[in-house]
């Protein structure tokens, strides 16, 4: 892809961001401008093509790579040092301030002021969710639980008897009622903490569910590995930061460790990260353990490599009220055919909410936050200061 000049593309690019307004208004906006602020930084760029969807306005649909200072494609001998990378849009929905972070970060910062680091950015890993405002792909497929051995899929036995109330027959009706009543007696019988575990651990057996990590590896896992074995092989260390919405604080920035191979990759994270770090399989997150995320992918493709892995999560609502968001948009594609569309535009208006809330103070505190621990995350990789603002 050839660099965009400085008078053309760029120029739009800088008119577009006055404020500065780095939040797009949808994914083909926030992949033009993430494509102009890379080409701009002379990034090497590589585009993956989901041939098998469109977006919500009949759009093509793309991963895009952004590769800069030594992260070139397909160069996986040698000693290549640190690599810092981060990924939007896992959970497409949540692409918005993931996307308006690696924004920021190219827009703002400059990477090579920090010897050694080379950065590798990765924009909507799952681009039919972005596009379409929802968390899952055209499959419904969770991508954060198709990171899993499909001839061995979790067992989650707790999410059958929740999955008929988690789908009723109506939105607003008897049904739903009913079921509410039903889900909250789950809560006061089992606890909260054991309820949410049954919803969103993942499961493998209701493809019109929630948190559905499907049956084989979708295209968003066989991107995610092919761009792992292109620009990611030969490093010694990666820090990698999956960016995401809707749980904890509002506004907060949460790092939840997700691993590592080595043995000292907790203490190593928690050592950059600091107090706020929290990890789900020690319950002090406010993510319940999850198999199948995109960090396990990073394991089994470079063994080895010292990999620290956290998501980041950007806080919007309660857990109650998010989870309320899921449910409603899982309902509207799987049973809301003929629904009117005033309570399919209330619908959207929830998602939109619980993920990519409309507010001032609550996008600069994602960039503010996100992009501090961002630069922890350099700081602890190299040793050095997080990269020096751009004049």
């Amino acid at each position: 892809m050839a660099r965009a000049s400085r008078s053309g593309p760029r120029a739009a690019f800088i008119t577009d961001l006055e404020g500065p307004m780095y939040f797009s208004a949808s994914y083909d906006q926030g992949r033009g401008r993430f494509l102009a602020a890379a080409s701009d930084r002379g990034a090497r760029l590589r585009s993956f093509r989901n041939d098998t969807a469109r977006g919500a306005e009949g759009e093509e649909l793309f991963t895009d790579v952004a590769c800069l200072d030594g992260a070139a494609a397909g160069s996986g001998s040698g000693d290549r040092g640190a690599a810092l990378v981060l990924v939007s849009g896992t959970h497409g929905a949540e692409g918005f301030a993931g996307s308006a972070c690696q924004l920021r970060f190219l827009t703002e910062f400059e990477p090579a002021s920090v010897p050694g680091l080379s950065v590798v950015l990765v924009h909507a890993l799952n681009p039919f969710g972005f596009s379409h405002r929802r968390r899952v792909n055209e499959h419904n497929v969770d991508i954060n639980r198709n990171f899993v051995d499909h001839g061995r899929v979790p067992v989650n036995e707790g999410y059958a008897a929740l999955h008929p109330l988690l789908l009723p027959a109506d939105w607003g009706g008897s049904a739903h009622a009913a079921a509410d009543e039903k889900i909250l007696l789950h809560v006061a019988e089992e606890g909260e903490r054991a309820t949410q575990l049954a919803i969103t651990a993942g499961q493998y057996d209701h493809p019109d569910g929630l948190f559905y990590g499907g049956t084989a590896p979708c295209w968003s896992n066989v991107t995610w590995r092919s761009i792992i074995r292109e620009h990611l092989a030969g490093y010694d260390q990666i820090a990698y930061i999956d960016l995401h919405t809707g749980l904890g604080e509002r506004g907060a920035a949460e790092p939840i460790f997700r691993g590592g191979a080595d043995a000292a990759a907790p203490a190593r994270a928690r050592a950059w990260y600091g107090p706020a770090l929290t990890d789900s399989d020690e319950g002090t997150s406010s993510s319940t353990p999850i198999g199948g995320n995109s960090a396990q992918a990073l394991v089994e493709e470079l063994p080895g490599v010292e990999l620290t892995a956290i998501t980041l999560e950007f806080g919007t609502q309660d857990a109650l009220t998010v989870l309320r968001a899921l449910q409603a948009d899982n309902w509207l594609w799987q049973r809301g055919t003929s629904v009117d569309e005033d309570r399919a535009a209330g619908i959207r208006a929830l998602v939109r909410d619980a993920f990519a809330p409309d507010d001032e103070r609550w996008r600069a505190e994602v960039l503010d936050r996100g992009l501090r621990m961002i630069g922890r995350a350099v700081a602890g990789l190299t040793g050095a200061p997080p990269p020096a603002p751009l004049s």
